[in-house]
């Protein structure tokens, strides 16, 4: 797979929050039709699912939608299979054709998969939606080709990594729940107090695959470093900031030194959400929509004791964002690439702008006793945003008192994107550094940072 070049000026935008606010709504909301049905023609698509293990309350509330869809759009045959991007299978199910007609992948791999010719032209399609315009417009570039056409639509609100945390575990230990911790000396402190007092480990940390490098980069974005630069077309590797270093040290020394990080290095984003759901760590930091995925395929409750706040920063550092995209497969046929706008509009997005669709979902979800509330940055306004909540707040069900640490500052804290270039390719190279020093006490991070630098420059010289 070659490098993605998206440009600075289309991931900016996800720095700016005035700019989310700014893409104003208009009274021209999607009455949940989008595209208007052409013909009688019977249609058969395949979609994106839930994630495997799914709670058996989250599939009634799917299967519900897929029915009143399917009402709605009576010609449309809808079949969800269980999805989960990986990194380490999705180019194989992309070469297989096993992907399902809608799919998702990450916001910055979307350039690359256009580059390369991997994705449907849906740009006709998405043209009738009736709300086309109001895009966030640097989300949308993001899944727009070089020939000015739609390819790859933003779909799930954008998120904002956070810190994930156990209240009642930090009530045990002596710690206000109240208080989380704000940088990382209090997160390393707090850490060692719960595993001290409760034998919990206080900390746990992605290490597996790319999720391991995807969080690394999180902490040293915290911390105002970036691990790739850009002059022009031209990018540098910056995999050896002193930032990543001592994100890496930290992560040493509360192995080492404390013993209060969970010592697991299997831990990718699924697992680490089940060890945090089964009460095996107290923190960690992951998008900020992952309480929706805890209650979906972990059976987390609202009265669990779960806590959300802002990644713990030093100097100017912030939080990295990201995102998710829907796509159509090549394989479609111009009738699948019509009845997957129709979906990818009444299962993503009408909900943000459609107050029948909003409240109908909403209902579904939070008698499925499913998240409703979760905290998320707007893919259309902040004006939206709000107004969409205020729609659907008599369902609302997240305990958004112990979600303020991360609400109060969402809108202004400052903001970093993925990196624009070779981004799996540099995740992967530094997920194994992470290995290292939760299983080596003599591990040389300078060295190790050194090699994958010199690595990932020669990827990002490739082009």
């Amino acid at each position: 797979m070659r490098s993605s070049r998206t440009t600075a000026l289309a991931m900016a935008g996800v720095l700016s929050l005035g700019l989310l606010a700014a893409c104003s709504s208009n009274d021209d909301s999607s009455d949940g039709t989008s595209a208007s049905a052409t013909g009688d023609e019977k249609v058969t698509i395949t979609v994106a699912g839930l994630k495997p293990g799914a709670e058996a309350d989250a599939v009634s509330q799917l299967n519900e939608r897929v029915a009143a869809f399917e009402v709605k759009y009576p010609n449309i045959t809808v079949k969800p299979q269980e999805y989960n991007w990986l990194a380490s299978t999705f180019t194989t199910q992309l070469a297989g054709g096993t992907l399902p007609n809608v799919f998702e992948i990450p916001l910055t791999d979307a350039k690359t998969l256009i580059e390369n010719d991997q994705l449907a032209d849906i740009n006709d399609q998405f043209k009738q939606l009736p709300y086309a315009d109001q895009f966030n417009p640097a989300l949308l570039e993001a899944g727009t080709g070089s020939d000015g056409d739609v390819y790859a639509i933003p779909a799930k609100s954008i998120y904002g990594v956070a810190l994930h945390y156990n209240r009642k575990l930090f009530t045990q230990a002596g710690l206000d729940p109240d208080k989380p911790p704000t940088t990382w000396t209090e997160v390393r402190e707090d850490a060692k107090t719960i595993h001290d007092k409760t034998g919990v480990a206080g900390y746990g940390m992605m290490a597996l695959d790319n999720a391991g490098g995807w969080q690394l980069v999180a902490g040293a974005n915290s911390r105002g470093g970036t691990v790739q630069t850009q002059d022009g077309d031209k990018y540098k590797a910056n995999l050896a900031d002193p930032t990543v270093k001592a994100q890496l040290q930290l992560l040493h020394d509360m192995r080492f030194t404390d013993n209060s990080i969970l010592p697991r290095v299997d831990m990718g984003w699924g697992e680490i959400n089940q060890a945090f759901a089964a009460g095996e760590i107290a923190m960690y930091t992951s998008g900020s929509d992952v309480y929706n995925a805890l209650v979906e395929n972990n059976g987390v409750t609202p009265d669990w004791g779960y806590g959300l706040t802002a990644i713990p920063t030093d100097g100017k550092g912030g939080a990295l964002t990201g995102g998710t995209l829907a796509a159509v497969t090549k394989q479609s046929s111009d009738a699948q690439k019509d009845a997957a706008i129709k979906w990818i509009d009444f299962w993503y997005l009408a909900k943000s702008l459609d107050q029948e669709q909003a409240v109908a979902d909403a209902k579904t979800r939070n008698e499925a006793k499913q998240a409703v509330g979760t905290p998320v940055l707007p893919i259309f306004s902040k004006e939206q945003y709000a107004t969409a909540l205020d729609w659907v707040k008599d369902y609302i069900n997240v305990p958004l008192d112990d979600m303020k640490g991360y609400t109060d500052v969402m809108f202004t804290q400052p903001n970093f994107p993925e990196i624009s270039a070779s981004t799996q390719e540099t995740y992967a190279l530094l997920f194994p550094i992470v290995q290292a020093v939760l299983t080596d006490q003599n591990a040389d991070i300078d060295a190790l940072l050194k090699d994958a630098n010199t690595q990932d420059q020669a990827l990002l010289d490739q082009g």
